[in-house]
């Protein structure tokens, strides 16, 4: 994530009212370890990311930017997926509320 020097497995759930992703511990928990507020947010896809070893990254990076101008870059687990979040998280920062 954009707190933290290393990568952390995260499961996310998408909402479009309000419009956020939340993030949980994949281990369980009920309670979400935080959210991205996602109306009115940026996403593209990370091409090329720097101080990442090359083996970390694979071309399925992509970034979120909030209205506050957060940055938060998140890894799919293969590029088909991170097209599909990139669709989806674009269009709940249209539509969501």
């Amino acid at each position: 994530g954009h707190r933290r020097k290393n990568w952390k497995v995260r499961k996310f759930v998408l909402r479009d009212d309000p419009a956020y992703l939340h993030y949980y511990d994949p281990a369980g928990g009920e309670e979400p370890l935080g959210a991205i507020h996602l109306r009115g947010c940026v996403v593209t896809a990370v091409e090329d990311m720097p101080d990442t070893k090359k083996y970390d990254v694979d071309n399925i990076l992509f970034e979120i930017i909030t209205a506050n101008e957060i940055h938060y870059y998140l890894q799919a687990a293969s590029s088909t997926e991170r097209t599909e979040w990139i669709k989806a998280i674009q269009s709940v920062s249209r539509t969501g509320k």
